[in-house]
């Protein structure tokens, strides 16, 4: 027999557990939810939501934001000009301007039937590699492809062939929810043709990336190191069927492996590598952190060609541009009271979305520029990468990363992708039309949140995708 004590210790434990492994219920908005980017925050909702200076910037600084957003907006030309600032675009690039792909600092799409060029999509290039390659990957991530690099480039200056030409053909299925409800999710096929140099390597990996949005970045590099390992569970332990595990990526920089925080595999450690590889590989525009063009020993043309100097985006340009995009502000929530949308708050936890999408992190005090420091920031992302399943799967690794894995992307501003960029393509290729097939797109360790989403009804989708675009 138990003492009365005992017993009543035993069931405020057992209490203590299931609240535990229970998920919460919101009644009501947390303190300073709407704030999605702490002081930093902006109140916008409009088409032009993503490109606003953080709120926190003094009008000197708001002088130095628009320095860089004119280097991003405005278009690099061939080599020789006289415009030298802004000379030396290609010989093969993907587009003349940052703003081209991150369209109104958003999120980019999948081209259309009769697009030029592919624009706001690219496709990365590798072949397999094997162990003698080691110090490759430590470096690179990936083995390019011999002739066509890590990139294809289907565009060109006069007199130069492009790589290729991108096009996406779509197959599709359905999916049905508990109550009959019907999803139709389409599975792309990437067509590529008119290769400029011969043939790929029979063995080459593609994975076709779309441009994500731009807001926030600076905050996301703020986030303390150890707060997005302490998430990271690469084994498990928890047996919650959550493994999120940080990848491990080469800094050009410092010349040492750190952990990598952007790009869809998480395959950059900071901004500015992040930039200055996009100046690489979408403009062919060399850099003090990327000092050669993209051109391989196929291609004689692109390798003689001229270009606009030693460094084409100089140290002062690329620091601009580093600035503008620490600084782009997050627009604050909406409607965060509203019933329906806590109503699907609590369906988001209730499903688990919330093991990867975490919503909370505090911002580092020491900071690359002060206006992100201290800040808490809702971002719904941990950085870490996570398996997706087979349906999501490019099976091209990047550094840690395998075919499988993708980092969790951060959902603030998500809800505006239709009024900032005029359609709502989601995922790394856009495939989904919507956001509720994109949910529908998850697998892996998103299996059981999908499972449990695929039960609710009408009232209870409607609920969840209205808290997701309050986001």
């Amino acid at each position: 027999m138990y003492a009365p004590h005992r017993v009543a210790l035993l069931l405020a434990v057992s209490l203590s557990l299931i609240a535990c492994d229970s998920p919460p219920h919101f009644t009501h908005a947390e303190p300073g939810e709407a704030l999605s980017a702490g002081s930093t925050t902006v109140r916008k909702a409009d088409q032009n939501a993503f490109s606003l200076p953080s709120a926190n910037l003094s009008p000197s600084r708001r002088l130095d934001f628009s320095v860089g957003n004119s280097f991003f907006r405005n278009p690099w030309v061939t080599a020789p000009a006289t415009t030298t600032a802004r000379d030396g675009l290609g010989p093969l690039f993907n587009t003349n301007a940052c703003q081209n792909c991150h369209i109104k600092d958003g999120r980019g799409h999948p081209p259309s039937p009769d697009a030029h060029s592919a624009v706001s999509m690219l496709v990365r290039l590798s072949i397999p590699a094997g162990s003698e390659h080691a110090a490759i990957i430590q470096r690179l991530g990936v083995l390019a492809e011999p002739t066509y690099g890590n990139q294809l480039q289907d565009m060109a200056n006069p007199g130069i062939n492009p790589e290729g030409k991108v096009r996406v053909r779509y197959s599709t299925q359905q999916v049905s929810f508990t109550d009959g409800h019907l999803v139709e999710l389409r599975t792309p096929s990437l067509v590529i043709s008119q290769l400029g140099y011969g043939e790929l390597h029979p063995d080459t990996l593609f994975s076709a990336r779309i441009a994500p949005p731009m807001i926030g970045l600076g905050l996301l590099e703020a986030i303390p190191e150890a707060a997005l390992l302490a998430n990271a569970d690469p084994d498990d332990r928890d047996g919650d069927g959550i493994s999120g595990r940080a990848n491990q990526v080469w800094d050009s920089a410092q010349q040492r492996t750190t952990l990598g925080r952007f790009g869809w595999k998480a395959g950059q450690p900071t901004l500015n590598q992040q930039n200055a590889e996009a100046f690489a590989n979408d403009m062919g525009l060399t850099s003090g952190l990327v000092t050669q063009d993209n051109c391989s020993a196929a291609q004689p043309a692109c390798r003689n060609a001229p270009d606009g100097g030693a460094l084409e985006v100089s140290d002062n340009i690329l620091a601009s541009i580093l600035f503008y995009t620490r600084n782009l502000g997050v627009p604050a929530r909406r409607d965060v009271d509203a019933p329906q949308v806590l109503a699907g708050k609590n369906l988001f936890y209730q499903a688990g979305c919330q093991a990867c999408h975490r919503a909370t992190f505090t911002t580092a005090a020491d900071a690359a520029e002060p206006e992100l420091a201290n800040q808490t920031i809702h971002p719904y992302t941990d950085l870490l990468l996570h398996d997706m399943g087979p349906g999501l799967a490019d099976n091209r690794p990047e550094f840690l990363a395998d075919g499988q894995e993708w980092r969790t992307p951060a959902l603030w501003g998500i809800g505006l992708t239709e009024a900032v960029n005029g359609h709502t393509q989601f995922l790394h290729d856009g495939r989904a039309r919507n956001l509720l097939e994109a949910i529908l797109w998850h697998g892996g360790e998103a299996q059981a949140a999908k499972q449990q989403v695929l039960t609710f009804n009408a009232d209870e989708r409607s609920a969840l995708l209205a808290f997701l675009n309050s986001l």
